[in-house]
């Protein structure tokens, strides 16, 4: 059996917005090793989430590695105040703003780690460039917007993202995000992910669940 394991990210999107600060204590508990949080601003993306204040108020509930997905254009402005709101991971769009290099330059500058989207039409050649600054390359298998969506088989793409990534010989992770669940997670892993982030299929069946789900997906059930 393979030692490898991929990194299970639960994407608050799922979750009960009531109680946000519960649900990320239980899906650390369950064994979450990201917290996967997707900001959208009704613009760039048709939905409306959160804001930094709502990811500086759930900072103090874990100390699991926070992956916080931006949706939002412009975006430049924002990335202080998600950094200082206790964002680990910033991931953005190449679409979102004039000037990629320059975006992925702030996040770093700030301290943080640098990851950067593709929708699903958006080529690898976007971030040809930039690969010597990237910490994470997050392939979108559903158009970014809504929880609930049916994958997108893009498995040429993570496959081809996954080369790229080898021949810079840097460590950079490959995150999934759209319609993933235990059937879909075993095709994405085998094409070259090791971070897969999952909202309805960890939430679903509510907390008593949820460790039991992360399993399935990781492929361990």
């Amino acid at each position: 059996m393979s030692a490898f394991r991929p990194l299970i990210a639960p994407s608050i999107l799922s979750a009960d917005f009531s109680k946000l600060g519960h649900e990320v204590r239980a899906i650390d508990a369950a064994g979450a090793d990201y917290i996967h949080i997707d900001v959208m601003d009704g613009h760039f993306v048709p939905n409306l989430t959160i804001g930094p204040a709502v990811v500086k108020a759930l900072r103090p509930h874990t100390n699991k590695t926070f992956d916080v997905h931006l949706m939002i254009s412009p975006i430049d402005s924002f990335l202080k105040d998600f950094a200082d709101a206790g964002a680990d991971i910033i991931t953005v769009h190449p679409e979102a703003g004039p000037h990629l290099h320059r975006t992925i330059q702030t996040i770093k500058s700030l301290g943080k780690k640098a990851g950067v989207s593709l929708n699903p039409a958006t080529p690898l050649s976007a971030i040809t460039h930039i690969m010597d600054m990237v910490d994470l390359i997050l392939i979108m298998t559903v158009n970014p917007g809504f929880g609930g969506q049916s994958f997108i088989p893009l498995l040429d793409k993570i496959t081809e993202a996954r080369r790229m990534i080898a021949a810079t010989g840097r460590h950079i992770d490959l995150e999934i995000d759209g319609g993933v669940n235990p059937v879909t997670a075993k095709d994405a892993i085998a094409a070259g992910a090791n971070v897969l982030v999952a909202g309805t299929a960890v939430f679903k069946g509510g907390e008593e669940e949820y460790a039991t789900n992360i399993q399935a997906i990781r492929g361990e059930k």
